[in-house]
């Protein structure tokens, strides 16, 4: 578990770092612009990592659905070598099924006043920049669905399995127990894809400018910063270890009586 929430970690980092710092330079800058190749590369790092995150999260709703419905097979079941290999395998699937995509959208031509109606370059404002026909957008948005939807239905038959397999614990104590190993994954799990949704399950529906770039932010922004908020709540281990950061004389005092 923990292998894998350092994995999504470092991607939220870097997920952040594509699109945050930019953002801020174009608050603060009259001239808000950025270049041809740069909106390139924003979308291509910003979605390959959000895919990435996409598959790590169905992961680690595999490891909870091994952990709690078959126990005493877990540490062979998952072991290290798996672990790194599922990671690795999330990693470069995430960062290999955009190629095509973006070297496509490399090729289409630009023309017209080029201002992009979003807080940061994104596939849908920039393909409505195109000079040639953009019904691809549709078929764009399917892929984006499917991809999503599948994820969603794999993360959701786990729980479903999980809560079934909880609810027949005869002890509450252990029935708790249980459910808090699970919650955290579960609040991001909502938290991400219901903000995905929420961007790239529209389709041709058009909200009002202010709800779009409200929804990119909670998308860009606030799951990021909530994320490693929910994990440090909701595990004991990090809340031990918070403490020792920030009250390490009375942890030692507490021990030495």
């Amino acid at each position: 578990m923990y292998n894998f929430i350092s994995v999504f970690s470092f991607l939220e980092i870097w997920y952040t770092t594509v699109t945050i710092p930019k953002m801020l330079s174009n608050l603060l800058s009259e001239h808000k612009s950025i270049s041809f190749i740069g909106c390139l590369l924003q979308m291509y790092f910003f979605h390959s990592l959000g895919v990435t995150e996409g598959l790590v999260l169905t992961v680690m709703a595999i490891d909870r659905y091994v952990a709690i419905c078959n126990p005493l097979r877990y540490a062979i079941i998952m072991t290290p070598r798996l672990c790194v290999q599922l990671s690795t395998g999330s990693c470069i699937f995430g960062f290999l099924v955009l190629l095509p995509e973006i070297i496509w959208i490399s090729t289409l031509p630009f023309c017209g006043p080029n201002q992009i109606h979003q807080l940061f370059c994104d596939f849908e404002p920039v393909l409505r920049l195109a000079c040639t026909d953009t019904s691809m957008i549709l078929v764009e948005d399917v892929i984006h669905a499917v991809s999503i939807l599948t994820s969603v239905s794999i993360i959701s038959l786990s729980y479903l399995r999980i809560i079934t397999v909880i609810l027949r614990i005869p002890s509450g104590e252990s029935r708790q127990k249980a459910f808090s190993t699970c919650a955290a994954h579960i609040t991001i799990f909502l938290l991400f894809f219901g903000s995905v949704a929420l961007m790239y399950l529209h389709f041709s529906v058009t909200f009002p400018p202010l709800l779009d770039k409200a929804t990119a932010l909670m998308f860009a922004v606030l799951a990021p910063l909530f994320n490693p908020v929910i994990y440090s709540l909701r595990n004991k281990d990090m809340k031990n270890a918070i403490k020792k950061i920030f009250y390490p004389q009375k942890m030692f005092n507490a021990s030495g009586s």
